[in-house]
C-alpha cells in the first residue's frame, strides 16, 4: 500500500532493493557510492580520476526535456562512474567535506634543508665527541705509563742507595743530619731532577721548532705562538720549582739539579736575572734607541732587586748564625729551652722559601719584559740565544769530567 507525501514510498522500496542488488554484483570492486534517499533533484556522480575528491553536483541537464544517460531516476538503478580508480574518503573535522587521498601513489616525503642540516649537526658533534673521549683515554693512559715509569726508577734508585743511602753507614750518616748517601736526595728532590731532565728534553724540541720557524721566515703571527710557547715553558719549570720548594729547599740552593759549571752561575736557585739581559744586549741588534733604553732600565731594575734579595739574604744568615751560636744551645741539659732556640732557627729556614719564589718572579719577570720590548723575531733570537747559553755552559761541564786527569795522592 502506498501513500503519496510528495514521494513515492513504493518507488522507494524498489530503488532500495535495486540498490542492494547492484551493491551485491559489484561489492568484489569495494567501489562506494553515496545514496540521496531524498533527493530535491536527481543527483549524479562525477568521474573522478584518483587524485581528486569525489563531488557531487547537481545534474541542471535533468531540468532539460531532454534524456540524460547521467541522470538518476527513481525506480533505475544508477549508472556508476570512474570504474577502475579505488580512493580512500576520509572525512575531516565536522563540516563534511570529505577528501580522498591516495596512500599508495604517494612516495615517502624528503626531509627539508633544515632536518637535513640537523642531522649533519648532530653527527659531526658525535664524531667530535668519540675524538675528544678517545683522546682524553690515551691522555690516561700515557700518565699510567709516566708514573709507572717515575715509580720505577725510583725503585731502582732506592735499591741502589742513592736515596736514603744503604748499609751501616749510610744509616749512621743520616741519624746525624748528614747526606744518606752521595746524592743525598730526598724523594721530593729525586721526582724534580727526574721532571727537570724531562723539562731540558721538551725545552730542546721546542727551540728547535722556535729555530726552524725563524729560519723558514713564518708571518709574524705564527712566530709569534712560537715565542708564547717559549714563555710558557719556562713557566712549566717555576712550577716545578715552586713545589719543591716547599718540602726541599736547600736541593735548590746547593744547584745539585744543574751541573758543575752551572753552579758556578748559581743565584738563589737558578740564574740571575741581569745575566740575561746582558746576552740580550750583546747579541740582539739592531736596537732602537727606545728598546735600548727599555732594557737598560730594566737591566738597573733587576740589578736593585738582586741587590734587596741578596741583602735580605744576608740579613737571614746573620740571624740564624746568632740563634745557633746562643748561650742557651750551650747548655743542652735544659731541653726546653733548647728546643725552643731550635725551633725559632728552623721558622727562619723557611724564609728561604720566601727568597727562591722571590727571585724566581724577577727571572719569570725579567722573561715577560724582554718579549714586550722586543719584536716577534728579536724575541725569537733572545730565546734562542738564551737556550745556547746554557747549553754551552752544559758541554763545557761534560767537557770538564771527560778531561784526562793527572793520578793524584788519592790513586
Amino acid at each position: 500500500m502506498a501513500t503519496s507525501w510528495g514521494y513515492d514510498f513504493a518507488e522507494l522500496d524498489q530503488a532500495l532493493f535495486l540498490y542492494l542488488d547492484g551493491q551485491e554484483q559489484s561489492g568484489s570492486q569495494e567501489h562506494r557510492q553515496t545514496l540521496n534517499i531524498f533527493p530535491s533533484q536527481p543527483m549524479h556522480v562525477e568521474p573522478s580520476n584518483s587524485k581528486g575528491p569525489i563531488s557531487l553536483i547537481p545534474n541542471t541537464s535533468s531540468t532539460s526535456k531532454g534524456p540524460s544517460n547521467q541522470s538518476m531516476e527513481p525506480g533505475k538503478p544508477r549508472t556508476e562512474t570512474g570504474k577502475g580508480t579505488k580512493p580512500t574518503v576520509k572525512r575531516e573535522g565536522n563540516n563534511g567535506k570529505a577528501t580522498v587521498s591516495n596512500s599508495d601513489q604517494e612516495g615517502p616525503k624528503t626531509p627539508d634543508p633544515k632536518t637535513l642540516r640537523r642531522l649533519a649537526q648532530n653527527r659531526e658533534a658525535a664524531r667530535k665527541s668519540r675524538l675528544r673521549k678517545k683522546a682524553y683515554i690515551q691522555q690516561l693512559e700515557s700518565s699510567r705509563i709516566r708514573l709507572s715509569q717515575i715509580e720505577q726508577e725510583l725503585q731502582r734508585s732506592r735499591a741502589q742507595g742513592v736515596l736514603f743511602g744503604g748499609g751501616a753507614s749510610g744509616g749512621l750518616l743520616g741519624e746525624q743530619g748528614l747526606p744518606t748517601s752521595m746524592g743525598g736526595l730526598s724523594s721530593d728532590a729525586a721526582m724534580f731532577d727526574l721532571e727537570y731532565g724531562r723539562w731540558l728534553e721538551e725545552h730542546h724540541k721546542i727551540m728547535c721548532q722556535l729555530r726552524a720557524a725563524l729560519e723558514e721566515h713564518l708571518p709574524e703571527n705564527q712566530l709569534r705562538m712560537f715565542v708564547e710557547s717559549t714563555l710558557s715553558h719556562y713557566e712549566v719549570l717555576m712550577n716545578l720549582k715552586s713545589i719543591v720548594a716547599k718540602s726541599d729547599v736547600f736541593h735548590l740552593f746547593s744547584g745539585m739539579w744543574k751541573t758543575p759549571t752551572e753552579r758556578c752561575f748559581l743565584w738563589i736557585g737558578d740564574f740571575r736575572p741581569s745575566e740575561l739581559i746582558k746576552i740580550v744586549l750583546r747579541h740582539i741588534e739592531p736596537l732602537s734607541e727606545q728598546q735600548f733604553l727599555g732594557i737598560c732600565g730594566l737591566q738597573q731594575s733587576m740589578q736593585e732587586s738582586e741587590e734587596a734579595l741578596n741583602q735580605g739574604l744576608e740579613a737571614l744568615h746573620h740571624s740564624l748564625s746568632e740563634t745557633i751560636n746562643s748561650d742557651v744551645l750551650s747548655s743542652p741539659s735544659n731541653m726546653a729551652n733548647y728546643m725552643g732556640h731550635m725551633s725559632v732557627a728552623i721558622n727562619k729556614l723557611t724564609a728561604l722559601e720566601g727568597f727562591v719564589r722571590q727571585a724566581d718572579n724577577l727571572r719569570q719577570q725579567t722573561l715577560h719584559r724582554l718579549q714586550q720590548i722586543l719584536t716577534t723575531q728579536q724575541s725569537a733570537r733572545c730565546f734562542l740565544e738564551i737556550a745556547e747559553y746554557f747549553h754551552r755552559l752544559r758541554a763545557l761541564s761534560s767537557l770538564w769530567i771527560a778531561r784526562p786527569r793527572q793520578d793524584g795522592p788519592f790513586g
